[in-house]
């Protein structure tokens, strides 16, 4: 392009670049203007059109609609000529305000969805959907998937209730076993202990530990943790107790493999003379009623509002409905006193904990006059696992606990108590016990659900007292993200909760604390594949 000015400058002519075509021819008359402003004039057009032609053309290739209008092209342009380019904050705006019309009606009923992402945006691209249609479509994927995901979170929390109910095959095959070496096996059968050391059973200036448990392997961890932390283990009297079909593996299991010089009583719940029908008959209609047998092993599933409660609720309805809770072994520790009337001091441990640290300052502790030394589980850094008091325990709405008790009392762990038994049988503990489960079973369960824990708060209320945390460490059965150094520092660890470390459900990175104590080495341990992956 070309221009040319007449030698009057009264005309400017301009001209293709070869010279040939005028393009355009521009007279000016002298009268209206000057021609030194007409010079600039053309100056700074011939300066400024590249650029237009510039960002004409990089608006459309950047612009997804066509603009075919002037109108158009300087809704486009004059933002960018003016140096406001950047309207993200209106969109924004916008959007959030059609999301807040859309949250507030019903999806159109109809209404395909995609399966993922990408095929959202597919269909966005080829359906040319406006912004308030992908707010439906978008709220919905949502609302669905969440749906989704809480009943993949319900489904898995069944198959974890399932196994953690059921009996691993290579805790069976060691059962089995055991029994049948009894059978064949005079060194199985021999008596425990010796005859020679039957009076230490009832010897106060030893230490007596009871473990009530139908799981020899549990049995056999917890023994042997205690035996190797104690800095007496001369001192140590075991007395176990199993049911009638256990007793004979029982048995075997620590008559092949004595734990001394600690010593180790093993009975079945059918060698107490002490426990019959008149004596336990609470505790016989919980074993055999058939809406009990039906609550905890039944349909867990059934009339159950899933929509209406949280997974981690619902995690706690099922332990609670574990059948465990309806065994007579899980209620034998408020008979202690009556089971062993010679005994007036004894540590009462679950079978799913290990002993770290060595326990005989226990007997040391002055209890104040109170029946039972426990960990309060009201308090402490852990808010999941304490922060227990008596309204997770029980039902307020139900008026006997509403008038009787005080939901924000604190409750207290099962698992590692010290039980004066000396203290304890000149108080009414177990007819209160009795007395309460009467009134659970009159009122359909409806008092409370969770096992032998609610009613011993209740049997024990004004006979506790409390003991240093550092004692006692819970949740390792349900706390995943449990504290290493606080378990390693702990004199006694609980896998209270449905991961117990025997189970393949158990969480792998505590699991080392509790297997550190099994013999792998042993015949019957190995024969048996046990925790084989």
């Amino acid at each position: 392009m070309q221009l040319h000015f007449s030698p009057s400058m009264r005309s400017i002519t301009i001209s293709s670049s070869n010279g040939f075509i005028d393009l355009m021819k521009i007279k000016v008359a002298a009268r209206h203007i000057s021609y030194r402003t007409v010079f600039h004039t053309i100056l700074i057009l011939a300066f400024l059109l590249p650029f237009v032609f510039i960002l004409t053309a990089v608006v459309t290739l950047e612009g997804v609609n066509k603009c075919s209008s002037f109108d158009c092209l300087g809704r486009r342009l004059g933002p960018r000529l003016l140096g406001r380019v950047d309207d993200s904050g209106r969109l924004v705006r916008d959007f959030y305000k059609i999301l807040n019309q859309v949250n507030t009606e019903e999806i159109p009923a109809g209404l395909k969805l995609p399966d993922s992402f990408n095929q959202l945006v597919s269909e966005m691209k080829n359906n040319q959907y406006d912004a308030r249609t992908f707010a439906f479509m978008l709220r919905a994927m949502m609302e669905n998937f969440e749906r989704e995901i809480r009943e993949s979170k319900f489904s898995e929390l069944m198959n974890k209730h399932f196994a953690a109910s059921s009996v691993p095959k290579g805790i069976h095959c060691l059962s089995l076993r055991l029994t049948d070496e009894y059978s064949s096996n005079a060194h199985a059968r021999k008596q425990l202990p010796p005859p020679e050391l039957l009076p230490l059973l009832s010897d106060n200036s030893y230490h007596h530990f009871i473990l009530s448990t139908d799981n020899i392997l549990a049995a056999s961890v917890v023994v042997v943790s205690a035996v190797q932390s104690s800095l007496k283990p001369e001192k140590i009297v075991f007395h176990i107790i199993t049911d009638k079909k256990t007793y004979a593996g029982m048995h075997s299991w620590f008559a092949l493999n004595p734990v001394s010089p600690a010593i180790v009583e093993v009975k079945g719940v059918h060698q107490f003379d002490w426990l019959t029908r008149e004596n336990v008959p609470v505790l016989e209609a919980v074993e055999n009623q058939n809406g009990i047998r039906n609550y905890y092993h039944g349909n867990h599933i059934a009339g159950a509002n899933l929509s209406a409660t949280t997974p981690r609720t619902f995690a706690s309805k099922l332990q609670a409905r574990s059948p465990k809770y309806i065994s007579l072994l899980n209620h034998l520790r408020i008979y202690i006193p009556e089971l062993f009337p010679n005994l007036d001091k004894v540590v009462f441990l679950d079978d799913d904990v290990v002993i770290q640290r060595d326990l005989s300052p226990l007997w040391e502790i002055d209890l104040g006059g109170k029946v039972n030394g426990a960990v309060e589980t009201c308090r402490g850094e852990d808010e999941w696992v304490m922060s227990k008091r008596f309204r997770n325990y029980f039902n307020f709405s139900h008026p006997l606990v509403a008038k009787n008790l005080d939901p924000e009392e604190c409750a207290w762990a099962y698992g590692m108590n010290i039980f004066d038994l000396s203290t304890w049988r000149k108080t009414s503990i177990r007819e209160t016990y009795h007395s309460w489960l009467k009134e659970n079973l009159k009122s359909n369960l409806t008092m409370w659900k969770l096992g032998t824990l609610p009613p011993a708060l209740i049997a024990f209320g004004g006979h506790v007292h409390p003991i240093d945390p550092s004692w006692h460490m819970l949740g390792l059965g349900y706390q995943n993200k449990t504290n290493l150094e606080s378990v390693a520092r702990a004199a006694v660890i609980h896998y209270n909760g449905q991961s117990k470390p025997w189970l393949q459900i158990g969480f792998e990175h505590l699991r080392p604390f509790w297997t550190k104590y099994i013999n792998y080495s042993n015949d019957f341990v190995r024969n048996c594949h046990i925790l084989d992956s």
